[in-house]
């Protein structure tokens, strides 16, 4: 009965973002539309279990083709034996992909054997991978939100985000701004202060070179804190892949929180990175490090440092879901919440997820609660246009002086 019989990769294009005035989509996505990957396992009882890998976002067919190339070695196993078949998987892949690319499509595995194996136990997989404070919870838990986008071009658009995360009740905004960007962190900061929200900021830097200098991201909080009178909650993915061994030392030049990690495609790395001091908040996310036991193992080693995590979730609804479960199996307590529409997410986060009074509530259903129906499969198809470009100079854009002084 728990043993796996199918697994079959899955690619599915929406809609994404505001297309007029997003920065993401004019330089990423101009087609308007977003694909997510997931894999679909299945038992011969016909249970069956999903998993999302963020790779597919910007190269489909990899994912997809690695996904296939894995298969056997899941083909005909228990499902119950969820860490040897890990173990065997990133034997197969580890010599071409011990980090990167593959790692993706283990954590989207990994994730569905999870699903399925709560399912086999008809608990959510946060009861069955909980400790024994969370597994005795006789409620459903409950996890704070930071609301995540801030990508508008101008102060039309950004005062409709801030009105989206209003409306949701979320005290606490991240957007996007680059260190010659202060104007636009100014505005968002002195908006969020009249509606009784904060600000934080990812400044986009996780594999810029050449990066932004420490010394450039000091200059940058100053100048915020002259226009504002305060500093953004904290800062997000601060130094590329030139400096981010600058990380400690830059820690020591200032008070606002750190934060950074969801690029880290493995948990030995990112457990380097918070035994080293890099950040004060680590972002750990299961579909791009490689499933739920390695975001686990992050948090562990975060708890013990004394560093929080809040888990990345920019995936569609089954990333989101298993990152939340994740938060919950390893008592976190803060957890993000992408803000652009994506009609693919709402569709099958409904029923699954509630966001109430800036807070989310998971489902005690089996598993992640989420089911790939044909609906949605025929609703979505994925499209061939639907890639995000990566290869852009994000400042090829100009910043037109002036735009955030309305």
């Amino acid at each position: 009965m728990s043993k796996i019989v199918g697994v079959r990769p899955v690619l599915l294009s929406a809609p994404y973002g505001d297309p007029a005035n997003s920065m993401e989509n004019r330089l990423h996505l101009p087609s308007g539309l977003r694909t997510s990957g997931f894999v679909e396992v299945t038992l011969a009882n016909g249970v069956v279990g999903l998993g999302e890998g963020y790779l597919a976002v910007f190269a489909p067919h990899v994912f997809t083709s690695i996904a296939r190339l894995l298969a056997p070695v899941l083909l005909g196993r228990d499902v119950r034996s969820i860490g040897e078949i890990v173990r065997d998987v990133h034997t197969a892949t580890g010599y071409w992909s011990g980090q990167g690319a593959a790692r993706h499509v283990v954590g989207a595995l990994e994730t569905a054997l999870q699903d399925c194996a709560a399912r086999l136990h008809g608990v959510p997989v946060w009861r069955m991978l909980g400790d024994a404070v969370t597994t005795a919870a006789t409620v459903q838990p409950r996890l704070a939100l930071y609301a995540s986008g801030g990508d508008s071009a101008g102060p039309a658009a950004m005062a409709g985000e801030l009105a989206a995360v209003g409306l949701l009740g979320i005290p606490l905004f991240k957007i996007r701004a680059r260190a010659h960007q202060t104007d636009k962190v100014v505005w968002t900061q002195r908006a969020a202060t009249e509606a009784g929200m904060k600000v934080a900021v990812d400044m986009t830097q996780n594999l810029t070179i050449p990066s932004q200098r420490p010394e450039d991201v000091i200059t940058f909080i100053r100048a915020v804190v002259a226009g504002s009178g305060r500093a953004p909650e904290f800062l997000e993915e601060i130094l590329g892949p030139d400096r981010i061994a600058e990380s400690p030392r830059l820690r020591q030049l200032t008070d606002v929180p750190l934060a950074g990690g969801e690029i880290v495609t493995t948990p030995a790395e990112l457990i380097d990175r918070i035994r080293g001091g890099y950040y004060d908040i680590v972002q750990p996310d299961a579909t791009v490090i490689g499933g739920l036991g390695a975001v686990l193992e992050v948090m562990d080693a975060a708890n013990d440092a004394g560093v929080a995590t809040y888990v990345h979730c920019w995936g569609a609804g089954v990333g989101v879901a298993a990152n939340y479960h994740a938060a919950v199996a390893g008592a976190g307590s803060i957890v993000e919440w992408p803000l652009p529409a994506y009609p693919l997410r709402e569709e099958l986060l409904r029923n699954v997820v509630t966001v109430t009074a800036g807070e989310v509530q998971l489902t005690d259903a089996p598993g992640l609660g989420i089911e790939l129906d044909p609906a949605i499969e025929q609703e979505f198809p994925f499209r061939e246009e639907a890639v995000y470009r990566s290869l852009v100079d994000p400042d090829a854009l100009p910043h037109e002086p002036g735009v955030w002084d309305e």
